[in-house]
């Protein structure tokens, strides 16, 4: 019982449920962008998503174990793709870039709705209130990791979403040729990562998008004070 108290006192409390808040931010980016994928390619006419149970809220249909860890380690990941059948499509390069173009979209969003909420919360805030602060920390968590999803997944590099919006302004010879190098894509996409080649571009980028998504989510405190 001893041994216990002494493991309670010296836990960090605080830490933990701080990472326990960025894992729950993180599950529910990752599931909110591939379900998007999948909603936008079902309304423009492929069912294969549907079919595969992927328009679901349900983390576990959707993430990939080392694209979370990288989001919880490095802000920027992945989940397992949604699978897409481009033949549905009445316009086939256009209708995948709209698809691939969804899951960023979602996550911007939800930074945005996440800044807002913050606001409001930040309006009603008073020294002590635990779960607000709780509540700030998360929201402010749940909008840097969507940002950073979201302009990851914007880099034109296969197989992210980037590439597929960038091969609706190539012809069709090239984008097939674009997309028959996806799984060696990946490959080098993760060395890269490795070496951090992307980390200060992506920094930055993210810095930018979430200082202008904050200026612009400010109006709540103010019209609540």
């Amino acid at each position: 019982m001893g041994n216990f108290s002494d493991f309670a006192q010296h836990m960090d409390w605080a830490g933990l449920v701080d990472m326990l808040l960025s894992v729950v931010a993180i599950l529910l980016c990752l599931t909110v962008h591939e379900t998007c994928h999948g909603l936008a390619a079902w309304a423009l006419g492929d069912p294969t998503a549907k079919r595969l149970h992927r328009l679901s809220l349900n983390p576990l249909r959707h993430i990939d174990p080392f694209g979370a860890l990288m989001m919880l380690v490095a802000g920027f990941g992945w989940a397992k793709p949604v699978p897409v059948d481009m033949r549905y499509f009445k316009h086939p390069k256009s209708g995948m870039a709209i698809t691939a173009l969804a899951g960023p979209v979602s996550n911007l969003a939800m930074a945005y709705l996440a800044l807002l909420l913050r606001a409001v919360l930040l309006a009603v805030y008073h020294p002590g209130a635990v779960v607000l602060e709780g509540a700030v920390d998360f929201c402010e968590t749940l909008a840097i990791l969507n940002v950073g999803l979201g302009i990851f997944n914007l880099i034109p590099f296969p197989p992210l979403d980037g590439s597929k919006i960038l091969g609706a302004f190539l012809p069709d010879r090239a984008y097939y040729q674009l997309m028959r190098y996806e799984w060696w894509g990946m490959l080098l996409l993760m060395v890269l990562l490795w070496l951090g080649v992307f980390s200060g571009p992506l920094s930055a980028a993210r810095t930018w998008v979430l200082d202008l998504l904050l200026q612009n989510a400010a109006w709540p405190y103010y019209l609540l004070t």
